[in-house]
């Protein structure tokens, strides 16, 4: 059994080994980018938008682009790992194959983290633009079932149901799933466009001054935490996703050249229609008319007078916004499933369909995105599951670095440019967007895993498979 600092090491080859053994390979690249796009371009851009500009004014552009830059280099360091590593598990598989099982397991227990919140916060931000559009049509529901208590609510039952609706298409298949969500990115991405080329022509400079009203670093103004790395703390949630494209190592027909176009491909093409939106929306509408609306593009169509084309945004976005939550939900499910085969969570969780869909694993995850969903804050989501996807990128950067400097002669398909340079960036840019969130969601952020090194210590490490003298070869 190999080891490390931070406890045994899952060789590489044994990785690999297990790749295609109960997942069935049936995507290509065109179904990566589209689960890419798919989880990127969603609720950050669609909802976060007004959250940004309320903590950075109409720095919320710079915001995105810093945001962006960040995942950039995540994304290079992902693209050469996911092509030497082609297992389902992600950042979490890639440590326990570099540094060590404990801090696998935290990372592990961060991406739970990262994909359950993200699929509720999104679902949230769906919700709110469904009941935007139908009280727009002069139809009023009971507001205790479109809100949960932060809101005035009971349960925010359209965030439920999206999650559930979601949930059974994961289980049809996943083949089947990734083809609808082309459809859906298509359509979302339209309604993005169309968003651009009605709202640029009312751009007006003056709606950028002051363009930065808070100023530049993370501070507490007004009660909140406010300036661009506030903002870029919060939007980080609009840029992850990528990472999801990593899961679906197993399910690639063609990992070693599909998984590099799926992850950088997906990331260039966001990032470009990100900062687009972004210009547009706040220069042609105030960012203090902007500021926390949970439906910000819509609220600056009907500002500036096209009150159709807000329809068929908002529309869009409640038909599209779902693509989030599958490649969510299905990212989740892929690392429940990868912690179990690994015996550091129930073997139950491993089990397949005979369409080759953890199916189990599927339910389960579910039903922790509908509790959630049905009865907390998109901001709080927000905030929260960028703490886990940011430690889970500043391990996949780690990781990086220290595979180059161990195996310098590994094949790898992709190679990361300047490497030291970019798993650097990647690191440090994480850790000051970590520390730039809410202090209360590092209080939260610390007890999650506090919580899961106690199931880790009184659970997990006895039943670990590497740990049960599996034979293995070291890298």
């Amino acid at each position: 059994m190999a080891s490390g600092l931070f406890g045994p090491i899952k060789p590489i080859e044994v990785s690999r080994e297990e790749a295609g053994h109960g997942l069935r390979a049936t995507l290509s690249w065109p179904h990566l980018v589209a689960l890419g796009v798919g989880a990127i371009v969603g609720t950050g851009i669609y909802t976060l938008t007004g959250v940004g500009a309320e903590r950075a004014g109409p720095a919320v552009i710079l915001a995105f682009a810093i945001a962006g830059a960040v995942c950039a280099c995540a994304a290079l360091a992902y693209a050469e790992l996911a092509t030497l590593i082609p297992t389902s598990g992600s950042a979490y598989t890639y440590t326990y194959s570099v540094l060590g099982e404990t801090l696998a397991w935290i990372v592990g227990w961060s991406l739970i983290l990262e994909y359950s919140l993200a699929c509720s916060g999104v679902a949230v931000g769906w919700s709110g633009y469904l009941v935007g559009l139908i009280e727009s049509a002069g139809v009023h529901l009971p507001p205790w079932m479109l809100a949960g208590p932060h809101a005035g609510g009971i349960i925010n039952l359209p965030a439920v149901l999206v999650s559930v609706g979601i949930a059974a298409m994961l289980m049809a298949g996943t083949r089947e799933s990734a083809t609808v969500n082309i459809l859906l990115v298509v359509i979302k991405l339209a309604a993005l466009a169309v968003f651009v080329v009605v709202v640029m022509p009312s751009f007006n400079p003056a709606n950028l001054d002051p363009f930065m009203p808070y100023g530049f670093g993370s501070h507490f103004q007004d009660g909140e935490k406010r300036g661009v790395m506030a903002a870029a703390a919060i939007v980080f949630f609009a840029f992850y996703g990528f990472d999801a494209v990593a899961t679906s190592a197993e399910e690639t027909r063609n990992p070693k050249r599909d998984l590099t176009i799926g992850i950088v491909g997906s990331m260039a093409l966001s990032t470009t229609i990100y900062i687009l939106v972004a210009i547009a929306a706040v220069g042609a509408v105030s960012y203090t008319t902007l500021g926390g609306s949970p439906e910000p593009l819509a609220l600056a169509l009907r500002t500036l007078g096209h009150p159709v084309v807000s329809w068929v945004v908002a529309s869009a976005a409640i038909v599209a916004l779902p693509s989030v939550i599958l490649v969510m939900m299905y990212g989740q499910s892929r690392i429940f499933f990868v912690m179990a085969r690994d015996g550091l969570l129930p073997r139950r969780l491993s089990t397949v369909s005979k369409r080759g869909t953890p199916m189990f694993v599927t339910g389960i995850t579910c039903l922790f995105v509908s509790l959630i969903a049905a009865f907390f804050d998109v901001g709080e989501i927000a905030a929260l599951a960028n703490a886990g996807t940011l430690l889970a990128f500043i391990a996949v950067g780690v990781c990086l670095m220290v595979l180059r400097k161990r195996a310098p002669d590994l094949p790898r398909v992709f190679r990361c440019p300047a490497p030291y340079l970019v798993g650097s960036l990647a690191v440090l840019g994480c850790i000051y967007l970590l520390v730039s969130l809410p202090s209360s969601t590092l209080i939260r952020f610390l007890i999650w895993n506090a919580i899961g090194l106690a199931v880790y210590f009184l659970y997990s490490r006895a039943r670990s498979m590497v740990r049960m003298d599996r034979p293995v070869v070291g890298i």
